[in-house]
């Protein structure tokens, strides 16, 4: 499914189907431990049971994570009791973290938490009645009539989707705000009586943070200040039937345990170009047209599969390389960081193309055609 959400602007147009990403925020947990010591916590705890530590410490190796943020200090996972006290931590943390960011963004954005008409929230590594984004409406002080959409299980693929989702919202209400606000601590998902490979690579690759996205109208965009931001020209998804398998949870009374299929690169290398190409042709545009690329860091092998599938320059995904070294995948929070990133430090010239991009359960990928 296509999502076109207005026809390209000359530079300078100023018409009110303009849809623009305002301003990008992120916080993390005040707790960061190299991979080394990560590694070495997770041996304390299994290296009675597994008896190959060489085989867990090169999984984390090639992990290519040079450190990661957890919301708990390291020493207190041993003693979490069960998927209920590590849920209690998601809410707690996820508060502190999802308020910082949202106003971290909504700053940048140059705009008042007041402004703000709908609050978005993803997450796949916690769960809660009343949802985040209601206790953050409290928190944050927000408007009583804000529209709240908490949406669940897209996993990695939830930051580009979120973004599309939201550019929807606006697109029918030109005059609002929207945030779209990524919480993901996946350490609260860690099974320490898993010991199959898909659990130990995803203890040397998840990371804890979150992440928001300021969208705003052209009615309410065009009174930022500063440089023209990034336009959501428009938006796909893309389903892969009978994939149900390839990334996800299985659910017990032990909490998340994680899916993961060593498919994954294949399957990305197999259909990523071709959908691609398809979305692009719609508006014009061959993989060439774009200048920057924004994509998820699903792991080494991932992007290297991206990489040479599109045949892309050698420095196309510099700053998603960074990413995941700096603070590992943080699961859809992650392509925001690198969004952020793009923005504050490789925003390119007015009139060039940017590609969002992220894969994750269904299977699926969603894609998020911008324009500066």
């Amino acid at each position: 499914m296509t999502s076109t959400l207005a026809q390209p602007n000359a530079p300078g147009d100023a018409s009110v189907d303009r849809v623009s990403i305002l301003g990008v925020g992120a916080a993390f947990p005040p707790h960061y431990y190299d991979q080394d010591a990560l590694t070495e916590q997770f041996l304390a705890v299994w290296g009675t049971r597994h008896r190959n530590t060489v085989r867990l410490r090169a999984l984390h190796e090639h992990a290519m994570v040079g450190g990661r943020h957890l919301a708990l200090p390291i020493e207190d996972y041993p003693a979490l009791t069960g998927f209920g006290e590590a849920n209690d931590h998601w809410i707690r943390v996820g508060l502190d973290v999802g308020a910082a960011a949202v106003i971290d963004a909504v700053d940048r954005a140059g705009l008042e938490l007041s402004d703000i008409d709908a609050l978005y929230v993803v997450s796949v590594t916690g769960i809660a009645t009343p949802s985040l984004d209601a206790r953050l409406v409290n928190r944050l002080g927000l408007s009583r009539h804000v529209t709240r959409v908490p949406i669940f299980g897209l996993g990695c693929l939830a930051g580009a989707a979120g973004v599309a989702r939201v550019a929807d919202y606006v697109v029918a209400h030109p005059d609002r705000v929207a945030v779209l606000l990524s919480v993901e601590l996946c350490s609260l998902t860690a099974q320490a009586g898993d010991l199959s490979i898909a659990n130990l690579v995803a203890t040397g690759l998840f990371g804890d943070g979150a992440a928001a996205v300021v969208v705003a109208g052209n009615k309410r965009g065009a009174l930022r200040p500063g440089p023209r931001p990034p336009r959501i020209v428009a938006s796909r998804s893309v389903f892969y039937p009978d994939t149900e398998r390839v990334m996800g949870w299985d659910i017990s009374e032990s909490g998340f345990k994680v899916v993961l299929s060593a498919d994954v690169p294949a399957i990305v290398g197999e259909h990523l170009p071709g959908d691609i190409d398809e979305f692009l042709a719609e508006h014009g545009l061959r993989t060439s047209d774009i200048s920057t690329w924004i994509c998820h860091p699903g792991g080494p092998k991932v992007m290297e599969a991206i990489e040479a599938s599109l045949d892309l320059p050698d420095d196309a995904l510099e700053i998603t390389w960074r990413s995941l070294q700096a603070v590992g995948n943080l699961s859809s929070a992650s392509v925001l960081l690198i969004l952020k990133e793009t923005l504050e430090t490789r925003a390119p010239a007015e009139g060039c193309y940017g590609l969002l991009l992220a894969m994750g359960p269904g299977f699926c990928s969603e894609l998020v055609l911008l324009q500066w």
